[in-house]
């Protein structure tokens, strides 16, 4: 026992002068860690920091000790199993301010082009990888052509994709000149995403100003450009003066922006290639899919965040096989209760969703997903919108072409079994026509003056050599709401039920609507309005007669995808088709008749009930997608579906706005 003693006494020592040393604080703040300081962890503000005046700093700090590491530890074969190592520390290091810019670049390696097959990263709804193979949306911003010499300043740069596990798409750079000067753009530099210089900002602290030179550019492009056009139906312009200043606060936004204006240089200068917008692009979409399986997210922001992928989506070279977010901006939009009634920013999203829809179900002859009826638009022309308001008259005539585009889908392919049966469904779809007709000519002897041409010139008039009209109009909705004026007009006269697009009015209807949508087209100098002038004029084209005038057309296309980098060439070819160019006799026959002979005067409108005219045949269809169904894209995008976008990632909110009342029109 005595012999145990020393020991016991000196045990006793030392533990007395463990417990009278401080011991190592562990949830402490950043502030007393960096002053190397003892922390009481005290909240909210440790005692440190309150005698100091100093800010508490609160978070979890890792510490990068060895970024030397090259190769995993050596073990052992085994015959039994097998063992991987898979360094993620530098993913992880990227996620805080610093980290990155500790380990040393990647060497590069022999890059690695993925299956066209497997171009979409994140296929959220089945409906989706169904979607036929379609020719591209349009939806560009024009610009102004550049000089020839511009692009000699341009150096040839020989770029390498980043060796990046999270780069799976692959695009193809549009071969067209660039709009900007060469000292607005600099040289672009070798894609690198080991530079720490590229981290972003966590979504809990605010940046200031942009101060990265690539960040910079990419935000100018998109405001200058992108935005230019997303804002030509929002009287306050959010997308391109207000949310980018949202955007530096939050980082989920700010890539959004980033990747439209990286994708839009990528189109119009191929010096630039768009591994830059697809990092922006997976980083946005990360964060947003991150975002949706919280519940007290910001909706506002997840939503505004969706349809600005939506619009790079449709700025891909093969959008539907990108739609990742179409039918997610679509169903966040529902879940935000935006609608035509709503203001702000829940108006601006709403209206360019609503009409990317609308311009692609004109495009394809789909009916529109969302029910206009449903959209709360005030139709009562008698009640007077504020006066130099012109977008609340363009809200309206959306509303129109809408109804236009699904009357126009909704033409039956074959007659019904029973005469009967025909005369009551053309009795129906005859009214629908005239109610259709009096409410887009209502609408033009409403609209205020400001919305009519400031000035028109017949062809004869002008010294710029077109065969069509100089219509000048001077505010951007006015430009656009007449475009889609004359396209409504241009799809009544080919849908009338009992006369045919042959018979002289409708066929004097066509000609007028499409030569002065082609004339504000071939005059235009906005670049806002390119989003509509695109489809609009492939509408008005089909219906014109004239060489000359099919020549201008094609060559007012050339134009477009000259300044824009968006490829047109497929409008060619489906317009040559219709026109008979892939036929040369048959083009001499069309020069030698223009128009042929009428089938029903226009002055016989009395419906017979018992002696109805014979149904003129429908138009040939070509070979493509499925049309006189409902937007197959939208049609299940509402979180109220069972095959919803986002399936895996989804998850309610806590907090929505209250439902708004809807007007039956």
């Amino acid at each position: 026992m005595a012999s145990h003693e020393p020991t016991v006494g000196a045990q006793t020592t030392e533990n007395a002068a463990a417990a009278a040393r401080p011991k190592r604080v562990r949830t402490g703040c950043l502030t007393c860690r960096e002053r190397h300081l003892k922390c009481d962890e005290g909240l909210p503000e440790c005692q440190n920091c309150r005698k100091s005046s100093r800010t508490c700093k609160r978070g979890v700090r890792l510490n990068f000790i060895d970024t030397q590491v090259k190769s995993p530890p050596i073990t052992p074969p085994t015959q039994d199993w097998d063992i991987t190592f898979q360094d993620e520390s530098r993913e992880i290091a990227s996620e805080y301010r610093g980290g990155l810019g500790r380990y040393a670049p990647i060497p590069q390696e022999a890059e690695d082009v993925p299956d066209i097959k497997d171009e979409a990263l994140y296929q959220f709804s089945s409906g989706v990888l169904n979607t036929p193979t379609l020719a591209p949306q349009q939806l560009p911003s024009l610009q102004q052509s550049l000089p020839a010499g511009d692009m000699e300043s341009y150096p040839a740069v020989s770029q390498r994709r980043p060796d990046n596990s999270r780069e799976q798409h692959i695009h193809s750079a549009s071969n067209t000149d660039s709009t900007f000067t060469s000292q607005t753009i600099p040289p672009p530099p070798l894609p690198t995403y080991n530079d720490s210089k590229q981290t972003l900002t966590p979504p809990s602290e605010d940046r200031g100003p942009l101060n990265s030179p690539e960040e910079l550019l990419f935000m100018q492009v998109f405001v200058e450009e992108v935005g230019l056009w997303m804002d030509s139906l929002d009287p306050y312009k959010h997308f391109s003066r207000l949310l980018p200043f949202d955007s530096l606060h939050e980082p989920m936004l700010l890539n959004a922006f980033l990747a439209c204006g990286a994708r839009h240089l990528a189109l119009v200068n191929p010096a630039y290639h768009e591994d830059k917008a697809l990092h922006y692009y997976d980083d946005a979409t990360t964060r947003l899919l991150e975002a949706l399986q919280n519940p007290n997210r910001n909706t506002v922001t997840c939503a505004t965040t969706a349809v600005i992928l939506n619009v790079y989506e449709i700025m891909s070279e093969r959008p539907l096989q990108r739609m990742n977010h179409i039918a997610g901006a679509r169903a966040l939009i529902k879940e935000c209760r935006w609608t035509a009634k709503s203001s702000g920013v829940g108006a601006a999203c709403f209206w360019i969703n609503v009409g990317m829809e609308l311009l692609s179900c004109i495009r394809f002859n789909w009916q529109v997903a969302w029910d206009p009826d449903l959209w709360g638009v005030d139709m009562d022309f008698s009640r007077e919108i504020e006066y130099g308001r012109e977008e609340g008259w363009t809200y309206r005539l959306m509303y129109i072409v809408a109804k236009i585009a699904n009357f126009r889908s909704s033409v039956p392919r074959q007659a019904e079994s029973t005469q009967h049966a025909e005369q009551v469904r053309l009795t129906n779809r005859f009214n629908e026509w005239n109610r259709l007709k009096d409410w887009i000519d209502s609408w033009n002897t409403n609209v205020p003056r400001t919305m009519h041409p400031m000035g028109y010139l017949q062809p004869h008039q002008t010294s710029s050599k077109s065969a069509f009209p100089e219509v000048w109009l001077i505010k951007r909705t006015t430009i656009v709401a007449r475009l889609f004026y004359h396209t409504g007009m241009c799809l009544l006269a080919q849908t009338h039920p009992l006369l045919s697009t042959r018979s002289p009015d409708m066929h004097e209807l066509q000609q007028s609507h499409a030569h002065d949508l082609c004339g504000i087209v071939a005059h235009v100098k906005d670049r806002g309005v390119a989003s509509v002038a695109i489809r609009s004029l492939a509408i008005a084209a089909e219906c014109l007669v004239s060489r000359r005038e099919q020549e201008e057309v094609l060559d007012i296309f050339d134009r477009i995808q000259k300044e824009t980098g968006w490829r047109t060439g497929f409008l060619h070819k489906e317009l040559k088709e219709k026109w008979g160019w892939n036929n040369e006799d048959q083009y001499q026959q069309q020069q030698q008749q223009n128009i042929p002979a009428p089938m029903l005067p226009l002055q016989s409108y009395q419906f017979p009930p018992s002696n109805l005219p014979a149904v003129p045949p429908p138009p040939s269809l070509k070979q493509g997608p499925r049309q006189g169904i409902i937007n197959p894209i939208l049609r299940s995008a509402d979180f109220s579906a069972p095959t919803h976008p986002y399936q895996s990632h989804y998850v309610a909110p806590l907090h929505l706005p209250p439902q708004p009342q809807y007007n039956q029109y």
